[in-house]
């Protein structure tokens, strides 16, 4: 029979109960009448009505409980994928494990739906802000071409100008493609990563000679304050963005005269390196988002011509690629720090 639950519990208190008055009744009714053959007969009428009563509902509450845990473990091995052993035992009241099933199915339905109007919203900024950064280039291109077409073409001071300009266009759709492709390969997986014993400084050495130019016109300078060698365990290829797309960031959005320094420090068997600098800073409602594709902070942080918008987006997937982390520290007028961290190379 197994072990009863409180609901049948009850019920056969409920026919001890009934019997227990019928019992009662039937005593009564000898006592006041003096008939005591209809009294008995009066009595035997009442403890059958009582036992059947009580069988009745016992069998009844045991009937309908077979066939509710019959369905709970059908429902509780479909929630979970797999199909388990016919023997398992159900035990406790299983009313109340269906209602806490129920329950917890609705708060997971309730998250899942949640979570679904998160990535929708997502999806929708997304497609968006992608239009928008193709859009530009594209109309900056069609603008030239038709001014070269126009009769720019056979004006020898146009032309090249012109010419030059499309080709800056293309070359910035060519960089959203390719830092789109990128981000796609780091999140499927696809792109395998060559760690190697690598020295820091002199990555960001490289890093800093490449943006020079780029930097001197507009007043940043770029410090390198790291010690010679710093061995880190990292994809070379892979950091060399992670700095470039850092430096760069701070070129872009720093004062002129303002400087961006690189430094690191150990901690434990990781590297944390630090890429602070002094530039017109982000507030603390933008932090959160940093990170995601295209995405811009107010009107102070324009579109530049030769960025794709997926600078930081693809900094933070090649550190998460590391299995490390990213984190970034501003205040607006103060400046931004990112720091991350680096496995130790031995």
């Amino acid at each position: 029979m197994g072990q009863l639950s409180p609901r049948q519990v009850a019920l056969l208190a409920s026919g001890i109960v009934t019997l227990f008055g019928a019992v009662l009744l039937g005593v009564g009714i000898q006592v006041f009448s003096g008939q005591s053959s209809m009294a008995w007969y009066l009595l035997l009428l009442a403890v059958l009505f009582a036992a059947a009563y009580g069988a009745f509902s016992f069998g009844i509450e045991r009937f309908i409980h077979s066939r509710i845990k019959v369905l709970y473990k059908t429902v509780h091995q479909l929630r979970r994928g797999r199909k388990e052993k016919e023997t398992t035992e159900v035990e406790g009241d299983v009313l109340e494990l269906v209602n806490a099933e129920v329950n917890e199915w609705a708060s997971a339905r309730r998250t899942e739906i949640s979570e679904l109007h998160e990535r929708e919203k997502f999806r929708r900024e997304f497609i968006g802000n992608l239009a928008h950064e193709l859009k530009t280039p594209i109309f900056n291109i069609q603008g030239y071409i038709l001014t070269l077409l126009e009769g720019g073409l056979e004006d020898d001071k146009v032309n090249r100008d012109f010419l030059n300009r499309a080709s800056n266009g293309v070359d910035r759709l060519m960089k959203i493609v390719e830092d789109l492709d990128l981000i796609t390969k780091l999140e499927s997986g696809v792109m395998d990563l060559n760690v190697v014993r690598t020295d820091l400084h002199e990555v960001v050495r490289a890093a800093i000679e490449e943006l020079d130019l780029q930097a001197s016109e507009r007043g940043v300078q770029l410090k390198n304050e790291l010690a010679e060698p710093t061995w880190v365990m990292a994809d070379r290829d892979r950091l060399a963005q992670v700095f470039s797309n850092l430096l760069t960031n701070a070129i872009n959005y720093g004062k002129e005269g303002g400087k961006c320094r690189v430094r690191s420090y150990p901690l434990g068997d990781q590297v944390v390196v630090e890429v602070k600098d002094d530039g017109i800073g982000i507030s603390a409602e933008h932090l959160p988002r940093l990170f995601e594709r295209f995405y811009r902070v107010g009107k102070s942080r324009a579109r530049n011509e030769g960025g794709s918008g997926l600078g930081l987006a693809i900094v933070k997937h090649i550190i998460d690629a590391h299995q490390q982390t990213i984190t970034v520290n501003s205040t607006e007028g103060k400046g931004t720090t990112f720091n991350f961290t680096l496995q130790r190379g031995q």
